[in-house]
């Protein structure tokens, strides 16, 4: 598109491949083109949506994921071009809600993307039911299933309306839950997907935390008690934000961005290794102010320091190509730059989290008598 870039759009791709490979998918070919604007019918142009049809009958491909949100028309149509070759077309967000949906493990969190899933798929539902013979399983189809799409509108109106009214009571239960946990400071990690959430928890937890090099690793929210010196409080590991969330998601998974709402301290984790993590803090930083939780104490808290490359000289462009700063001049820039404690650390190997340890402690005191003033620690 204009003004982008072709090493950010690169970004972009790498990025959604990732996803492709999260959902148990493998990615033969990239298509690129470069537009004003989106085509109205098919999203790429005429010629180019032929360029795919002609690869995907010579390479007998069965999936086409697009990094943009399709509309129903673009949808149709595409599917129209390749109904002979048995392929699915599929959008950015249908591929996140489908990652969801594998990664779902309790009842709430299935509930949760089921719900969003069908308010996607609601306005979809014509393309659904002529497909349904030739859509079953795989890379996009986890989740509600058939047994509702197949069912007409007013069906998943009222599925829909059932599911609001069951996360209404649990997110009920969950609040009580919250407001029960004593006298202690909360802190929430969040971050962008797979920045190492999970891994700090487990350290400062000194518990077994699942994590994996995988995006949104993590759905469903795990709270753990942990003591800092005399200090207990209690510290969230929260699901992973990502560019181009879907805003069903973000509307579905309240309960568990009440966790960030309600939270006395941010623990705002930074994969300092990737390419693009400046835009990963900014859509970290526009989806907290979405729901309302940028305003809180934060810690930014650089990790995989041991990942990154350190060419020991300053941030400059050449050939219209910024090269990365030390990380010397990066700590620098940013503890002068950014208004909150910076700390860089390394999570698997323990790098430095000693030293995050005191710059959460120094803070959790203060939060703590400020909010509970006589209230002792022990």
């Amino acid at each position: 598109m204009p003004k982008q870039s072709e090493k950010r759009l690169a970004e972009y791709m790498d990025e959604l491949e990732f996803l492709v490979m999260t959902a148990g998918g493998h990615t033969m070919k990239r298509f690129t083109q470069k537009v004003e604007h989106p085509n109205a019918a098919t999203f790429v142009n005429k010629g180019k949506a032929e360029e795919i049809q002609e690869y995907v009958k010579a390479e007998e491909i069965d999936l086409i994921v697009f990094d943009d949100e399709l509309t129903p028309t673009q949808v149709k149509n595409l599917e129209r071009m390749f109904e002979g070759d048995n392929v699915k077309v599929l959008d950015r967000t249908t591929l996140i809600l489908d990652i969801f949906a594998s990664r779902a493990q309790t009842s709430h969190a299935k509930k949760q993307v089921e719900l969003a899933q069908l308010q996607y798929l609601l306005p979809r539902l014509t393309r659904m039911w002529t497909h349904l013979e030739r859509q079953k399983g795989g890379i996009g189809m986890r989740g509600p299933g058939e047994s509702q799409i197949e069912s007409d509108r007013r069906a998943i109106k009222n599925t829909i309306s059932l599911l609001r009214e069951k996360l209404t009571t649990i997110d009920r239960v969950m609040a009580t839950q919250r407001k029960s946990r004593g006298n202690m400071v909360r802190v929430a990690l969040v971050g962008y997907t797979n920045v190492g959430k999970s891994t700090i928890m487990s350290h400062l937890t000194k518990s077994e935390i699942y994590a994996d090099n995988k995006l949104f690793a993590t759905l469903d929210t795990t709270v753990r008690k942990m003591t800092i010196e005399n200090l207990p409080f209690l510290i969230s590991d929260t699901v992973g934000f990502i560019r181009k969330l879907p805003t069903r998601l973000i509307e579905s998974f309240k309960s568990t961005l009440d966790e960030v709402r309600e939270a006395d301290i941010l623990l705002h984790v930074v994969d300092v290794s990737h390419p693009n993590y400046e835009e990963q803090i900014a859509v970290v930083k526009n989806t907290l102010e979405e729901i309302k939780a940028l305003d809180k104490p934060t810690i930014l808290v650089f990790n995989k320091i041991d990942a990154y490359e350190n060419p020991d000289k300053p941030e400059y462009e050449l050939d219209g190509e910024f090269q990365k700063s030390s990380l010397a001049e990066l700590k620098k820039s940013y503890m002068a730059m950014e208004n909150v404690p910076c700390v860089f650390i390394s999570a698997t190997e323990k790098e430095n989290v000693e030293e995050l340890k005191v710059m959460l402690y120094n803070m959790a005191v203060k939060i703590h008598e400020e909010k509970y003033p006589g209230h002792l620690l022990y």
